[in-house]
């Protein structure tokens, strides 16, 4: 089974770093003031203000609009740290590495 870059999933988090492949990062969005209307208007005005390198994959937003869920594709992890700094006057962010479910699977099919 592949994950969302082909790859066969193993050890994707360590490997695919030091190796320069792209990795998957859940990005929680926390809107300062619980207030969407600034970020949806920078949005509007200037897209989504990231750089080269960095990939939109897709997001949720919670139904009372006070954050935002990404997940987002580099290679590199400073690019996002880049993206976050042109956003931090409007949001709070948290950040964790993530795999697919299926890599997962694989990746503790060995212990079962």
């Amino acid at each position: 089974m592949t994950g969302f870059d082909g790859s066969n999933g193993k050890d994707r988090m360590n490997t695919y770093t030091e190796r320069g492949h792209a990795m998957l990062y859940m990005i929680v969005e926390n809107f300062r003031g619980g207030d969407p209307v600034p970020v949806y208007r920078r949005f509007r005005d200037g897209g989504r203000g990231m750089p080269e390198g960095v990939h939109y994959v897709s997001s949720w937003v919670t139904a009372d609009l006070r954050r935002c869920y990404q997940i987002m594709e580099t290679a590199e992890r400073a690019l996002l740290d880049e993206w976050m700094a042109y956003w931090s006057d409007l949001v709070e962010f948290e950040v964790y590495p993530v795999i697919t479910s299926a890599e997962a699977r694989e990746a503790v099919g060995p212990r079962l």
